[in-house]
């Protein structure tokens, strides 16, 4: 299954997904984006959103079952 995701590092809360796909990224607390609704995330909308990204900071990824590399790694 796939997962749509905002590395919360590498947005600089520019907006441009938010404007472009509010059914899918709002601002939280910190003023930087993040993914609401993992719905429909093939949408051309969802991929204008990830193309107007200046930091390159929204991918769609893989849902991690807890056993992958990322996860080891982030475990030790």
């Amino acid at each position: 299954m796939k997962k749509l995701v905002v590395n919360a590092d590498a947005c600089v809360g520019c907006g441009a997904c938010v404007y472009t796909d509010p059914e899918h990224f709002e601002f939280n607390d910190n003023g930087v984006s993040h993914a609401i609704s993992q719905e429909n995330i093939e949408s051309e909308n969802v991929q204008n959103a990830i193309q107007s990204c200046p930091t390159g900071a929204i991918s769609i990824e893989d849902e991690c079952d807890g056993n992958c590399e990322r996860c080891e790694k982030e475990g030790d």
